[in-house]
């Protein structure tokens, strides 16, 4: 048996780059098997405005993975039993490579991490494209091209399955698995930024995107001069740099419409950098009550002007209590590390096959 990894273009600034590197030693100590990545080159490193890739450099890089797959089963090297690890569902190289395994009758087993699609309405693809037959059919497709469609959180889980059953009228469940992201380096990678000195600095850690709502951040400013904000996209940080402002910060803030997992909370909370987000999205299952705020707060810029008063109080409490929550982030990255960012049971589904 081989698991090829088919891997999602590493941006350097982003988990992405930290996948290309720690994943395949991760899967192969885990699974004890050989492990291959099947890359696409070099990548644009500038992504489109807002999101999360380059949306023309992307398709060159899955152009260039598809071509490497299909060479390999030209030549004979996919085997019964091999296993393909998509680190990004959303690839429609995966139909293609089931069509190969298929009519040249290799057995073979396919998996693979969905991030984001257009069944999420404040996703790039759900806001621009929506419910477009093409992309919808698309997505289904892919779906069932997979064994294992991996989940991180129960929400991304329901919010796939509820708009796949109402657009589609079924959804195999069974094809579906709610596992930890394969990020379990990070739990002792960010050692070096905890036990700096904090001071009084909030931060916006996510994607300027109209789902991030970073209109309210820049809103909160005004309202708390005694406290430094900082839209950390705006920088142009280094993840060095990005890693020492995490460290020196007291606080995080989310008021996101989009969320699946969330890793720049989590980072923070390795550093003990408090986190306030809203009781949405997949932060009701993972945030600990202490960290949560609701959701009525932040749903939009109105809601939030309605509800600024309570807002400012909350973070204020917070800054200037920050030692009190101290026991309660060690609660919060406890539940993290266990739950949501270890790949033990990733790892676990791939050798059970």
């Amino acid at each position: 048996m081989t698991i090829y990894i088919v891997d999602i273009e590493a941006v350097d600034t982003r988990y992405t780059k930290q996948w290309k590197e720690y994943l395949p030693r991760q899967l192969q100590r885990a699974t004890n098997v050989d492990v291959k990545v099947i890359s696409g080159g070099e990548t644009p490193q500038a992504t489109t405005p807002g999101a999360f890739l380059n949306f023309g450099g992307t398709n060159v890089y899955k152009s260039k993975q598809l071509e490497t797959i299909g060479e390999m089963f030209c030549k004979g090297e996919i085997k019964d039993g091999d296993y393909f690890l998509y680190t990004d569902a959303w690839n429609p190289t995966v139909i293609q490579l089931r069509y190969m395994a298929s009519l040249l009758s290799v057995d073979i087993r396919i998996g693979g991490l969905w991030h984001a699609g257009s069944y999420d309405p404040h996703d790039f693809l759900g806001r621009l494209i929506g419910d477009a037959p093409w992309v919808r059919h698309a997505e289904y497709s892919m779906f069932e091209c997979y064994d294992d469609n991996f989940f991180a959180t129960e929400f991304h889980w329901d919010l796939f399955a509820e708009t796949f059953a109402l657009d589609m009228g079924v959804v195999d469940q069974n094809k579906m698995k709610r596992v930890g992201w394969p990020m379990e380096y990070l739990k002792n990678s960010l050692d070096n930024y905890k036990g700096m000195e904090k001071r009084n600095l909030i931060l916006f850690p996510h994607r300027i995107a109209p789902e991030k709502q970073v209109e309210i951040f820049r809103d909160l400013a005004e309202q708390l001069p005694e406290y430094e904000f900082v839209v950390c996209q705006e920088r142009e940080l280094t993840k060095n740099e990005y890693h020492n402002l995490l460290g020196e910060a007291k606080m995080v803030f989310s008021a996101n419409l989009q969320e699946t997992l969330g890793i720049s909370w989590y980072e923070g909370a390795l550093v003990d950098t408090i986190p306030m987000v809203p009781d949405r999205l997949s932060y009701s299952e993972m945030a600990v009550p202490e960290f949560l705020y609701p959701s009525k707060w932040t749903e939009d810029f109105f809601a939030y002007r309605k509800y600024r008063g309570l807002i400012v109080d909350k973070i204020r409490h917070y800054m200037e209590n920050y030692d009190d929550y101290l026991v309660s982030l060690d609660k919060q990255r406890t539940k993290l590390n266990k739950d949501f960012f270890s790949g033990a049971a990733l790892y676990d589904a791939i050798k059970e096959g």
